[in-house]
């Protein structure tokens, strides 16, 4: 029999705990049965096994009622009930972490039957107990039933029925794909080959029987729902290991089955319109995924390793690379100098920085603030990031003899306004750049180098004449990114003596200067960062930057006279983002140095 708390009585310690006023309790008691009703359709609808009886409880029917919550902070949601009634009957709360939860003790501990008509799971264990996930704070039947089943004596953790029935379904969906692939391993796959592929529903890939299609749809659909940059497939001696990238930092996701790891590799080269039988040399290929009606752009690279094919996949969702400027992180000022560079008529813009530091995102937001109808914008790539119409973009391909500079000479027989030339690798290339912005072309481009200053030595030894450098190049902007303080789990800390001294500041007679950190909370996955942040060197070509240039002034020499006019350097940049708060004392130094370092 089972003992579910009933609406009013969630009502009630809500309205206790002074989350709810008189007016939404009776609001939320009139509509509470027709909303019931509709929630109960909804799930019966969805992937449910057969023979199972979906519970739609309490909590769930009050926070899906978008309460006003008597605080005035929003709406009520489903962790704020939860973490309510567990406070109320002095259970733990646990907001459930896919990349946090072991798949074999999940999926090895109950039967996904058991689990889904009665939305619970094993989360956790030790030599004691087990640690198990309940949506229903006082279902002493359910403890009991579990105790028995498990032979272990359980502790109950309350978490809400969404974050339960979501990793029901991906984690249970997911073994049980792999299990049978690991069972079929060897049979070929046939499918078609498409340019376009559409993530499956979690219906659709509960349904199929092509195992190891299920198992990637799982793992991408995963990646996405988890807002990882890049997946990595990485073969090892006896098994094969899963790893997403999110805000820069890598966490392991998943463990496969050694026998699985070839055919899941396979599928994922076909998706990618690789040779699916060459397994010796690195291949490089694209996947085109429409999810929920949005397409997006996965760059996938394979790799010999000791034990296998390593697969890489980049991830280029239009949502975070085409972008408002206002959400890249410059500073007012740099925004100003920035935005005076897209201005020009003519001139070459250089911006520089490692891989991964967010330039093809700059690059790629600024040609989308500067595309229209009257623009002819064209953009030489290797490889081609992510494909939008905005842009006419050219894919460099050595086989055919299709390189930088070769499509950078066809480009200025095609009317351009505005180009962008992914690199600048030889001198062939720059002497291109420089000749497009010597006839009237705005030209944008990127040098692998660590500051701003630099990127005119680097012009200078490629072999172009100082003279055309400070004559062509109207501003260069040197970039990182800094990971995000989280704003959930965000703690002031007092700098102690010897961070001051790094630092190289004096805090006020009787002050303590603090900064902010992340404690690590469940929405930053314990890390203390949620998001990352841009962080700009920006560097305008002013008469005596040109004058320094055309003398071939060294990087230290014109690093001095650009932070005389006034120039930002990156580790300043990085510490007025600490200073407001934005990032951590560990972020600045993990992306920055000072000026004196870099001299």
């Amino acid at each position: 029999m089972h003992t579910d708390l009933t609406v009013a009585e969630v009502l009630d310690t809500l309205r206790h705990a002074g989350l709810l006023d008189d007016a939404a309790v009776r609001d939320a008691t009139v509509r509470a049965p027709a909303q019931r009703a509709r929630l109960l359709r909804a799930l019966v609808g969805g992937p449910v096994d057969r023979g199972a009886a979906p519970r739609v409880g309490a909590a769930e029917v009050v926070a899906s009622l978008d309460l006003p919550r008597a605080d005035a902070e929003g709406t009520l949601t489903e962790d704020a009930v939860m973490q309510t009634l567990a406070r109320a009957h002095g259970l733990p709360w646990r907001r459930l972490d896919p990349l946090e939860l072991d798949l074999e003790l999940v999926t090895g501990a109950l039967t996904r039957p058991f689990a889904q008509r009665h939305d619970c799971l094993v989360v956790d264990r030790d030599d004691e107990a087990l640690v198990v996930a309940l949506a229903e704070p006082r279902d002493a039947e359910l403890r009991d039933n579990l105790e028995r089943l498990t032979g272990k004596r359980v502790r109950p953790v309350l978490a809400s029925k969404h974050d339960i029935r979501r990793i029901i379904r991906e984690f249970y969906g997911f073994k049980r794909t792999v299990m049978a692939a690991e069972q079929e391993y060897g049979r070929s796959d046939d499918a078609n080959l498409e340019r376009l592929f559409r993530i499956k529903t979690d219906a659709e890939i509960d349904a199929t029987d092509r195992h190891v299609v299920a198992a990637a749809d799982f793992l991408l659909r995963h990646a996405l729902e988890q807002r990882a940059s890049d997946i990595h497939f990485e073969p090892k001696r006896q098994q094969g290991v899963v790893r997403f990238r999110i805000d820069g930092a890598l966490h392991t996701v998943h463990t496969l089955p050694r026998p699985v790891v070839p055919p899941l590799t396979s599928r994922l080269k076909m998706m990618a319109r690789m040779d699916i039988a060459e397994r010796r040399r690195p291949q490089d290929g694209r996947i085109k995924l429409e999810r929920d009606g949005t397409e997006i752009e996965m760059r996938v690279s394979t790799m010999p390793t000791a034990f296998g094919e390593k697969v890489v996949i980049r991830i280029f969702d239009p949502d975070t690379l085409l972008v408002d400027l206002d959400v890249l992180g410059f500073f007012p000022e740099q925004r100003q100098v920035w935005d005076a560079f897209l201005r020009r008529p003519h001139g070459i813009v250089l911006l520089t920085g490692p891989t991964g530091s967010g330039k093809t995102t700059t690059l790629y937001s600024s040609l989308k603030a500067l595309a229209g109808p009257e623009v002819n914008i064209t953009t030489i790539e290797d490889p081609i990031e992510m494909i939008t119409e905005a842009f006419n973009q050219v894919q460099v391909d050595p086989r055919v003899e299709v390189t930088f500079s070769s499509a950078l000479r066809t480009v200025l027989r095609q009317d351009p306004d505005i180009i962008m030339v992914g690199e600048i690798r030889d001198l062939e290339t720059a002497r291109h750049a420089v000749q497009a912005a010597l006839t009237g072309h705005l030209v944008f481009s990127t040098l692998h180098t660590n500051d701003a200053p630099s990127a005119f030595t680097r012009l200078i030894d490629l072999g172009i004449e100082p003279f055309l450098v400070a004559s062509t190049v109207c501003g260069v902007a040197a970039q990182r990114l800094v990971r995000k303080v989280c704003p959930h789990c965000a703690t002031d800390r007092p700098l102690d003596d010897g961070e001051l001294a790094l630092l190289g500041i004096e805090a006020p007679e009787g002050e303590r200067l603090a900064v902010r950190e992340g404690a690590g909370c469940v929405e930053c996955r314990g890390t203390g960062y949620r998001g990352r942040s841009g962080v700009f060197e920006i560097l305008p070509v002013t008469p005596r930057i040109r004058h320094g240039v055309s003398q071939s002034l060294d990087a230290a020499q014109l690093m001095h006279r650009a932070r005389r006019e006034g120039m930002m350097t990156l580790h300043e940049s990085a510490l007025r983002k600490l200073a407001l708060g934005e990032t951590s004392l560990g972020e600045v130094f993990r992306t920055t140095t000072t000026a004196e370092e870099m001299a």
